[in-house]
């Protein structure tokens, strides 16, 4: 009788859960979002609870460290070792997981543990099966306890509402030990402030080689003891509890101080309402969402439409307090400017489309977004690589902060003061630093001087056409020459027999052997790809590529045979990242993102028609293992929603986006001023060809469609149909 009625209590907690995490009203849109889906395979996105853009991503962190737990969580393993208040979305490195929660029940282990035992760690399974998880809300049951985990949260404040057996040995642990694989706590301090505040820091060292998280943790009930365990990492608030008592954890974070956290908590979440915060963090989740309608009868596709776009606002971060305060990237507090400030640029992923998406449904936010790298540039010398919470890592090739900001000249933004972004991106065009000084002094990265030679040298050429067009749009032409020619240095790579790109040492000599299949993870000419991938890395300069390969005709042949060829990656240590293939072209790594647009710039669309249906069809689906590679904060995603409008950036900071195949047949773009419409008639799974095209009721004869018409708002149309056809 007593396991029957506790199973009765357990379902009705359940009941309550959901209803609660559903009750907030307009979910139109919230119910076509599935959080989980990317969670498996190698897309490794944040599973929990946040809001938009915000500093604190609360969930679930699991036991592994490994490549496929870069976020904490993996559909493949239940464990969980606490909740942490800030995770990465789809990387392939981790790091953050800070300021952990775990609540438990009796002595435990304090440690992260391991799958052997439960009395190696605190850790426990996760009940999955009762798992709910959907914008702005998370809950799970923990199996060993019988604890029932809820949480939801703020821009800054991680909000918890835990459900207890009855017990005299109940605790709430926080853990500032565990944190991503590369992270290493280096200081730490908290202490019990009053019967129901604990305060504290946690510095850490890791991918983020200098990361500083503050924090104030309110609990709703007095605190029966509270003691530091496990060498002094861990804090343990003890209870004694009733069957079912709920105590709920408030816990505000700040880059800053103590004292920022505590103005960050008095201005986001003073009360204990933990239901209305729920319902205000769902209630922004469907603003963002609405900024953009599908028509479709596809309900599969449109659960991964809005899904990708939920994804493509996790990050970038903000990373300031309310009073607009941050830890710059000189490690100093700086005052607030009139902005709001933001981390976790995952920019050598996020400039081909997560940024330029941001550019047309983000207005505001980009803005503040590109003020921040400016500022970075100010204090680092140079425009972030690869920013996470105040600290350059320097992850991945090339300049591409720099082509963000070139992007945002181009395109007019009237928040940025335009003379300082470009002298911004000119003086990171010239820094010497990461082998650009070969580019500067002889004009490409031999293979015998660096490692990674060609992915640095082309990605520094496509910021360097980026430069160029920032350049052209404020006047300064011989600027716009100079770094115009300098976007042609890959073509010291191009091989006129093999036709690839390929490895050439100082002596103008071939670096030797060569396969234009084999791949070294991050240790050989390459950046995560190979030969046949890094051939079609200029979208900036496909007229000199052309050239390159003799003839429209040659490349275009070549292109042909990208997917057509044997999908086999040879080498010992091949980079795991080269995933989602047809043929060579590798969906699931951003090299190749743009490749499939190269034919609309050549002249043949119905060949990206096909393409970039077959890519939305079959590698993004409404599944755990929906997408075919890392998640990369919202790049994976964001190519996704803009191919599914039917265009994509393939130049990037051009300010033009090149058609593909639009897969729904209406989509509104609801704009800060307007709506932009576009519209697919005849549209199928086989009228997937542009047969013509109208914007704003006057036929279209061009292959793009720029930015500024866009941001204009109207109407662009386009009539489908079965057979390929050129309308440009």
């Amino acid at each position: 009788m007593r396991k029957s009625l506790k199973l009765l209590a357990g379902l009705v907690l359940m009941a309550t859960a959901f209803m609660t995490a559903c009750s907030s009203g307009n979910d139109s849109l919230l119910r076509y979002v599935d959080p989980k889906i990317g969670s498996g395979g190698h897309g490794h996105v944040f599973v929990g609870a946040s809001v938009p853009f915000g500093l604190v991503q609360v969930g679930p962190t699991s036991i592994p460290q490994d490549w496929d737990w870069c976020s904490g969580y993996h559909s493949s393993d239940e464990s969980v070792i606490g909740f942490s208040h800030t995770h990465l979305s789809g990387t392939g490195i981790g790091d953050l997981f800070d300021i952990t929660l775990m609540p438990v029940i009796g002595e435990v282990t304090y440690a992260r543990g391991t799958h052997e035992s439960y009395d190696t760690g605190m850790w426990s399974y996760a009940d999955r099966t009762k798992e709910v998880t959907r914008p702005g809300y998370y809950s799970v049951p923990l199996k060993r306890y019988g604890i029932t985990a809820e949480m939801t949260a703020t821009t800054r404040v991680g909000f918890h509402r835990y459900t207890f057996p009855a017990s005299e040995e109940a605790a709430i642990v926080i853990d500032l030990q565990n944190g991503g694989c590369w992270d290493r706590a280096s200081d730490v301090k908290m202490e019990q402030v009053s019967d129901t505040r604990i305060e504290g820091y946690r510095h850490s060292r890791g991918w983020a080689n200098d990361q500083k998280v503050f924090f104030v943790a309110d609990f709703s009930r007095p605190i029966d003891k509270f003691e530091l365990v496990g060498n002094k990492m861990y804090g343990r608030a003890s209870f004694a509890t009733k069957e079912n008592e709920q105590i709920y954890v408030k816990v505000a974070l700040s880059p800053v101080s103590i004292d920022g956290a505590k103005a960050n908590m008095e201005a986001e979440l003073p009360d204990w309402n933990f239901k209305r915060t729920i319902a205000a963090a769902e209630k922004a989740w469907a603003q963002e969402l609405s900024k953009m309608d599908v028509t479709s009868d596809n309900e599969a596709a449109k659960r991964t439409f809005y899904t990708a776009l939920y994804h493509t606002m996790i990050a970038p971060s903000v990373f300031c307090d309310v009073n607009g305060d941050y830890r710059g990237a000189d490690g100093q507090i700086h005052k607030g400017e009139g902005h709001t400030t933001y981390t976790t640029y995952s920019l050598w992923d996020t400039y081909r489309a997560a940024m330029p998406l941001m550019s047309i449904i983000q207005k505001e936010r980009m803005t503040d977004i590109i003020n921040t790298m400016i500022n970075i540039c100010d204090e680092q010398g140079r425009l972030p690589v690869w920013h996470l919470w105040g600290c350059e890592t320097d992850c991945m090739v090339g300049n591409p902060g720099l082509i963000s900001v070139a992007d945002a000249i181009v395109k007019g933004d009237t928040g940025i003061d335009k003379e300082r972004a470009y002298e911004a991106v000119k003086k990171t065009a010239m820094h010497p630093g990461r082998g650009n000084n070969y580019r500067i002094e002889v004009g490409f990265i031999p293979s015998d001087k660096m490692n990674q030679n060609i992915a640095y040298d082309m990605e520094y050429a496509i910021a360097d056409g980026a430069a160029a067009y920032a350049a052209r749009a404020l006047g300064k032409d011989a600027d716009a020459e100079y770094f115009e020619k300098r976007s042609h240095s890959y073509r010291n790579y191009f091989d006129p027999e093999t036709r690839f790109i390929r490895g050439r040492l100082s002596d103008g000599s071939w670096r030797e052997p060569f396969d234009p299949y084999h791949s070294s993870h991050n240790n050989d000419d390459y950046c995560e790809g190979n030969a046949w991938q890094y051939t079609w890395l200029a979208p900036q300069d496909v007229e000199g590529l052309q050239e390159c390969f003799g003839g429209k005709e040659p490349m275009i042949q070549k292109l042909d045979s990208l997917f057509t060829v044997s999908s086999v990656v040879t080498g010992e240590n091949a980079s795991a990242d080269i995933s989602g293939l047809i043929g060579q072209y590798a969906h699931g790594n951003e090299p190749s993102h743009h490749i499939i647009y190269m034919y609309s710039m050549l002249g043949e669309p119905h060949k990206a028609a096909d393409k970039v249906r077959e890519v939305l069809t079959t590698l993004y689906f409404d599944a755990e293992e929906g997408l075919s590679g890392n998640e990369d904060v919202g790049q994976m995603s964001a190519w996704y929603i803009m191919s599914a409008m039917g265009f994509y950036e393939a130049e990037p900071a051009s300010g033009r986006y090149w058609f593909g195949s639009p897969l729904f047949n209406e989509v509104d773009i609801n704009l800060a001023d307007g709506t932009f419409r576009i519209v697919a008639e005849n549209n199928s799974a086989e009228n997937k060809y542009i047969q013509r095209v109208w914007l704003n009721g006057e036929p279209y004869d061009k292959g793009w469609i720029s930015h500024s018409d866009i941001k204009a708002g109207g109407e662009l149309k386009f009539e489908m149909g079965a057979e390929p056809n050129l309308w440009y």
